[in-house]
C-alpha cells in the first residue's frame, strides 16, 4: 500500500528556496491535500477533501453535456465577462434558499470559493492591512493572506472549537482588521457560527467581515445572507463543489452589497470565469432541486459516522456539516496510514493549530461509510 510520504508528494514540498520569491513566502508549503490515482495512493476510498459521494445523474449529464455543446460553438469568442446570466441564476437560487429578496447587483461568482476571497484579499487587504480569522479554521485563509501580502493575525477557538460573540469582538478591537474571516459551519471542526457573532464582528469591524459558508446546505441554522442589509460590508461567500457535486467544474461566489462586487471588479482578470465553466453551473442550478436530495444522504451518512464512532470509544467534535473531527490519537499519523493500508484516505489535520491527535473524514456513500467504519474498527483492534 502507499505510505504517507506516496501520498502526499503531490504537495511539491517547500518552494522558492533558490529563487528571488517574496521572503514572505519563502519556505511555504502549498495547500493541498492526497488525490485518489496521484503520487502513488492508488485506487482508494477517498473521505479527505469533503467532496459530495454522489455523481451527477444521468439526466443532469444529459443537459450539462448539450448546454456545454452549447457554448463550445462560440469558443472562438470571449465569455461574458460579467456573468449576467449565471449571476441571476445565482440570485435567484440564493433569495429562494435563504428567503432574503437578492438581485444580479449583489452577487459576484469565480472558479471556486477560493479565487472569491483571493479577490476579496486583492481588494481589501494589501501591504500594512491585516486580515484576522480564528483557528483552527480553513487553512487557505492564511494562504490567501500571504499571497497578498496581508499581514495574518489568527484568535484561537476555545477548547470545544466554538466562537463566542465576546471572543470574537475582543480579537476585532485589538488587532483592528481590514479582513475578518468568520466560517459556518467551519471546516475543520464541522461547528457553526451563530448570527449573534456576525452580527456582533459586523458592528464592532471598520473592515469587511467575510463569512465563509462553503458547508452551508448541511446545516439547518439560518445563513448569514439574513445580516446583509444591516450591514454594508459583510461579504457571504459560498461555494458550489459541496452540496451541488460541482467540484470539478470549480465554481465558487458571493453575496454582498453592490458596492462592494464593483470594488471586486477592479481586481478580477478579464473574463475570469469561461464559458464552459458558467454553462456547467447554470445546469446544476437548473437541476438544484435533484442535487441537493443527495444532501439528506450524506446527512444521514454523516451521523452514523458520529454515532458509530463514539461508540467506538473516540470522541467526534459535534457537526454541521459533511465531515467530522474525530480522535484524539496519540499518533494520529499512525493511524491515518493504518487507515490508508486498508484502502480509506482520511485527512490528517494534526498538524494545524489547536489540532494535535485529530484526524477528519467526511461522509460518503452507505458503502464507502462501511468501508471506512469497519476499517477503523480494525485501527483500533
Amino acid at each position: 500500500m502507499p505510505t504517507r510520504t506516496d501520498a502526499r508528494s503531490a504537495l511539491g514540498g517547500q518552494v522558492g528556496r533558490s529563487l528571488p520569491v517574496r521572503s514572505d513566502l519563502r519556505g511555504r508549503s502549498p495547500y493541498g491535500a492526497p488525490q485518489v490515482g496521484a503520487a502513488g495512493v492508488g485506487d482508494v476510498i477517498a473521505l479527505n477533501v469533503n467532496e459530495n459521494p454522489y455523481p451527477p445523474s444521468p439526466a443532469l449529464v444529459a443537459d450539462l453535456a448539450a448546454a456545454v455543446a452549447a457554448a463550445a460553438t462560440t469558443l472562438h469568442r470571449y465569455p461574458d465577462r460579467e456573468a449576467l446570466e449565471l449571476r441571476g441564476d445565482l440570485a435567484a437560487y440564493l433569495s429562494a434558499r435563504t428567503g432574503v429578496p437578492l438581485d444580479i447587483g449583489q452577487l459576484w461568482a469565480a472558479n471556486g470559493s477560493n479565487e472569491v476571497l483571493q479577490q476579496v484579499c486583492q481588494a481589501f487587504g494589501g501591504p500594512g492591512r491585516v486580515a484576522l480569522g480564528f483557528e483552527p479554521s480553513y487553512s487557505m485563509h492564511p494562504l490567501l493572506s500571504a499571497g497578498t501580502s496581508t499581514a495574518w493575525v489568527s484568535e484561537r477557538r476555545a477548547e470545544d472549537f466554538t466562537l463566542s460573540a465576546d471572543a470574537a469582538v475582543a480579537a476585532v478591537e485589538r488587532h483592528r482588521p481590514a479582513i475578518t474571516f468568520l466560517t459556518t459551519p467551519n471546516n475543520p471542526t464541522g461547528t457553526a457560527t451563530g448570527l449573534d457573532v456576525v452580527d456582533a464582528v459586523c458592528a464592532a469591524s471598520d473592515g469587511v467581515v467575510v463569512v465563509d459558508e462553503a458547508y452551508a446546505e448541511f446545516t439547518a441554522a439560518p445563513s448569514a445572507v439574513t445580516l446583509l442589509d444591516r450591514h454594508p460590508h459583510l461579504i457571504v461567500s459560498r461555494t458550489m463543489s459541496k452540496a451541488f457535486a460541482l467540484a470539478g467544474a470549480r465554481l465558487g461566489y458571493l453575496a454582498a452589497a453592490p458596492e462592494v462586487v464593483e470594488v471586486l471588479r477592479l481586481v478580477r482578470l478579464p473574463y475570469h470565469l469561461s464559458g464552459l465553466t458558467q454553462a456547467a453551473a447554470r445546469v446544476a442550478l437548473a437541476h438544484a432541486g435533484e442535487l441537493l436530495v443527495t444532501v439528506e444522504a450524506v446527512r444521514a451518512q454523516r451521523d452514523r459516522m458520529v454515532r458509530e464512532i463514539r461508540e467506538a470509544g473516540l470522541q467526534v467534535v459535534p457537526t454541521e456539516a459533511n465531515f467530522l473531527l474525530f480522535g484524539p490519537f496519540a499518533q494520529p499519523a499512525a493511524v491515518w496510514q493504518s487507515l490508508l493500508d486498508r484502502g480509506v484516505l482520511v485527512r490528517d489535520v494534526s498538524a494545524g493549530p489547536g489540532l494535535e491527535g485529530w484526524l477528519r473524514v467526511n461522509a460518503g456513500t452507505p458503502a464507502e461509510t462501511t468501508a471506512f467504519l469497519d476499517a477503523l474498527r480494525e485501527v483500533l483492534g
